[in-house]
């Protein structure tokens, strides 16, 4: 049985964690190395940690950011597949890590990724976007699609080969690492058809005007970084796709 590492960065994630946590210790899959990965938080956020005696290895100390995070979570992972799980996000149901761990019994498979949906920060039950991101094809990428991060695994072996996250981007580390692994290195990447993760709404690119510009300059390097060439509608295109995931009715609700 292949092991599955997951990574969780943390600071101040008290209000969350829990659920986060409680997710993992729910799954039906045996082989799971759960990571803590914590920037100093000043809350309950370690006290709530302590409560789960599944988590196999808790660091906490002064970060560079939560890409910074990851790195140090993907160099401590001993698994032979590594996701990654936000402390806000959660997954849907106990079976999520034993579907992932069937896609890569086929040893060609190098990547997983499935869809994701976005809920009410207060309201987990209220969805107000569904993230579906289709069978992988290579030129999709050139029309702004890209798999949900916290859906997507890979092998241990892609880390080791194609690098860790670039921590110069501030928003977009996940979206240059997905191209780089998908893009530039050409790896084979399996999709599940069904929603693995649900994530609190709200995020640092989308929260006004100026970050999503700002995070469009971003998306534009992700590409030069990697010696790429998009179409020059590639970046907008992006943020346009996501105008289609959403449910205008529940936004609204409380």
């Amino acid at each position: 049985m292949m092991k599955i590492s997951i990574i969780t960065a943390t600071y101040n994630s008290a209000a969350t964690v829990k659920e986060t946590l409680t997710c993992i210790a729910q799954q039906q899959y045996s082989d799971i190395e759960h990571l803590i990965v914590d920037g100093l938080s000043k809350d309950d956020t370690m006290a709530i940690v302590k409560e789960f005696p599944h988590v196999a290895k808790v660091t906490s100390e002064k970060d560079q950011g939560i890409y910074d995070a990851m790195n140090k979570g993907v160099q401590l992972a001993t698994g032979d597949v590594i996701g990654i799980l936000n402390s806000d996000d959660f997954y849907t149901n106990p079976l999520v890590l034993s579907k992932v761990a069937a896609a890569f019994e086929d040893p060609a498979v190098d990547a997983v990724y499935g869809d994701l949906q976005y809920v009410k920060a207060n309201n987990v039950n209220m969805v107000t976007r569904t993230w579906r991101s289709g069978v992988y094809k290579k030129e999709n990428l050139y029309y702004g699609w890209m798999p949900p991060h916290p859906t997507f695994f890979v092998r241990r072996q892609v880390y080791e080969k194609c690098g860790l996250f670039n921590t110069t981007l501030r928003s977009a580390a996940d979206y240059e690492l997905m191209l780089r692994v998908l893009l530039k290195y050409n790896i084979n990447a399996r999709y599940i058809p069904e929603v693995l993760v649900k994530m609190r709404a709200g995020g640092m690119s989308n929260a006004s005007l100026k970050n999503r510009f700002r995070a469009n300059k971003e998306d534009a390097m992700a590409w030069k970084l990697n010696e790429l060439k998009p179409y020059f509608f590639t970046t907008w295109l992006k943020p346009l796709r996501k105008v289609l995931q959403f449910n205008p009715i529940k936004i609204w609700q409380k």
